[in-house]
């Protein structure tokens, strides 16, 4: 099997948005002077991830695990050890399961996944574990004396939902990783005043923030095609 460049099946918007999003980073970390490769690394992986997500393709999701990493390493020389545990214990390890879920699970032999709806108590549970999930890491993050203990917690919640949504192949996923994001704004702005090297992160979640929207519409746009290519095939 012939490998097939995945950037090639980029729209022209898809492609832009990728450019913008990668150039936004390099420049924000040669503007700060910074010397932290790692952060820089981390960003365009992210930002490359993110896109690919947005068109339901699973190398994103490998890519997702590949950042999580690497965001967490960083996360921890900051004493963000919320965002650490989090994407490292949590992000990564559901990462790989949405890698499986989306693999199982191709439109009609595609690369893109297939789109699922939730029902109502599918729904009700993951509330109920992202409220547990928070309680849990609240006392923990405490314990650790992290940084900027409130928004470090909010990161955890909106993560899980975004990770469990990922998983479940929702749309509603993109959302969730829109919410985080502008916590993850907030969190690395407030480092950066102390760190000026972390600017790049705050650049990175801004372009998280802006492929996560257009990741939104555009699975929408993929749930309501692959809605009406089910009801063709029913006639």
């Amino acid at each position: 099997m012939r490998f097939k460049n995945p950037f090639r099946e980029l729209t022209k918007f898809e492609m832009c948005l990728w450019f913008i999003s990668a150039f936004v980073v390099i420049l924000s970390f040669v503007l700060s002077k910074g010397g932290d490769y790692l952060t820089l690394l981390a960003s365009l992986i992210g930002v490359t991830a993110l896109i690919f997500v947005a068109k339901g393709y699973v190398i994103g999701q490998v890519l997702t695990v590949v950042f999580a990493l690497f965001y967490g390493i960083i996360s921890f020389y900051f004493r963000y050890y919320g965002e650490m545990l989090t994407y490292v214990c949590m992000t990564a390890p559901i990462a790989i399961m949405a890698v499986i879920s989306w693999i199982k699970h191709p439109f009609e032999g595609s690369r893109e996944v297939e789109v699922r709806k939730m029902h109502r108590k599918e729904v009700f549970g993951m509330f109920v574990l992202a409220f547990a999930v928070t309680a849990i890491f609240y006392f923990i993050l405490g314990a650790f004396n992290t940084a900027n203990l409130f928004f470090s917690t909010i990161s955890v919640t909106t993560s899980f939902l975004a990770c469990y949504l990922t998983y479940m192949r929702n749309p509603f996923y993109a959302l969730a990783y829109a919410a985080n994001d502008i916590v993850l704004i907030i969190l690395w702005i407030l480092a950066s005043v102390e760190d000026i090297s972390y600017l790049p992160m705050v650049f990175c979640f801004v372009m998280f923030f802006a492929n996560d929207i257009y990741g939104f519409i555009n699975w929408r746009r993929m749930e309501k095609r692959q809605g009406e290519k089910a009801n063709e095939n029913l006639c």
